[in-house]
């Protein structure tokens, strides 16, 4: 899962969310001065992508790609159901994606004094595009694609592998369709034994 996925996993509390965007940039424990909401949102993002990476779908999912391309299925997927998420949004959430990518950009602004660097970059990123809303979007997909590919040590097909994805779309959309409802009653366990309810 991306970004937005992971926001809305966090459930409603700012401090969780702020700690679901935080685990993609913060390597390690989480700090133990942050409120626990923030430590749990942390724990809770990579409990998410262990529970994600592992699932028998995904792994389904992740043998749609051929190489070079399945060595990156991982990203590939998490971008791409981030984009089926934003394209479905009102299935899944009442909160309009503008109101949560404004109460988001928000939060970040108001901790910017400590988060780490790459998450600040990121907030001006969300900002510049117009995420989460653009999510649905392809070229939105294309971009992000190709910016993870930059941010890799090594060389690799991000930057074109945009077409693998709708070749594949139909595919990709079931198997989202059939994941996400069993990621989301995890994500609710999870998020209850880590007091984030």
């Amino acid at each position: 899962m991306n970004h937005l996925a992971h926001v809305l996993l966090a459930g409603p509390q700012p401090e969780a969310r702020l700690g679901a965007m935080l685990g993609d940039f913060w390597r390690g424990t989480p700090d133990a001065e942050w409120p626990a909401p923030v430590q749990g949102g942390v724990r809770l993002h990579r409990k998410i992508d262990v529970y994600t990476d592992s699932h028998p779908l995904v792994a389904t999912a992740r043998r749609l790609f051929a190489p070079p391309h399945r060595r990156y299925a991982g990203i590939l997927l998490d971008v791409y159901f981030d984009h089926v998420l934003a394209r479905h949004w009102p299935r899944y959430s009442d909160e309009s994606l503008e109101d949560l990518s404004s109460d988001m950009l928000s939060l970040l602004s108001a901790n910017a004094r400590w988060l780490p660097e790459g998450l600040t970059r990121f907030a001006v990123y969300m900002r510049r595009n117009g995420l989460f809303a653009t999510y649905a979007e392809h070229a939105t997909v294309e971009r992000v694609l190709a910016g993870i590919g930059m941010r890799l040590r090594h060389a690799n097909p991000l930057a074109s592998a945009a077409p693998v994805l709708w070749d594949h779309a139909e595919e990709l959309d079931r198997s989202f369709a059939e994941f996400f409802p069993q990621l989301r009653a995890e994500a609710t366990r999870q998020r209850a034994q880590l007091g984030l309810e």
